[in-house]
């Protein structure tokens, strides 16, 4: 990991662990309500590994806090300004695509900001999220197929698209030229499954 990946994985790591344990829970009860492994949790919460978006999400849909709340600070209740490659870079491709969580908001209902840019060739399959989970995209350059479920969309500059981010999905770029691309994502809910019961240890 470079620096900047370094830093921001200890900060993810701090944030786990602080809510974790603000909850009053040990790592084997998170894993459980995450569905990682014990293992992964212990790497994340020391900051040793940057972790995939689909195991940031179920860690923040397990504690009940949006993603946005595990790459940040808390902040006070004003507006908050995001400077120019101040973002979290939570996906790198083997191509140098990035995807960048540029903004959100706090739980219970979660709205995420996205910067993404696919290089030619690159590919980035997400997971299903929660349900009732939207995402809307707007193509800013280049042209961007959207799969979704057996569907397949192809997002042109200028054009947006809107679906179910509740299945299974694919972020494609097929052409010759970056794609770039912004991501609005809203979850509905997070940790709604997991407020009513502290899992088993």
């Amino acid at each position: 990991m470079d620096q900047v990946a370094e830093s921001l994985a200890r900060a993810i790591g701090a944030r786990v662990k602080q809510e974790r344990k603000g909850r009053g829970w040990t790592l084997d009860q998170l894993a459980a309500a995450a569905g990682v492994s014990r293992r992964m949790l212990v790497n994340v919460e020391q900051g040793g590994v940057n972790p995939s978006i689909g195991t940031l999400l179920r860690l923040s849909d397990a504690l009940g806090v949006g993603l946005p709340a595990l790459v940040e600070p808390p902040a006070a209740r004003t507006a908050k300004i995001t400077r120019r490659g101040e973002g979290a870079v939570l996906w790198t491709g083997d191509l140098g695509g990035k995807g960048v969580l540029v903004a959100g908001t706090g739980g219970p209902d979660v709205v995420e900001l996205w910067d993404w840019t696919l290089a030619p060739g690159e590919r980035h399959e997400s997971e299903a999220h929660a349900d009732g989970t939207r995402e809307l995209l707007h193509v800013q350059d280049g042209t961007l197929t959207v799969a979704v479920d057996s569907e397949s969309y192809e997002v042109a500059t200028g054009d947006a698209l809107s679906f179910y981010g509740d299945i299974a999905h694919a972020y494609i770029n097929r052409h010759d030229e970056p794609a770039r691309f912004s991501l609005t994502v809203f979850e509905p809910g997070v940790g709604a499954a997991h407020r009513t019961e502290i899992p088993n240890a």
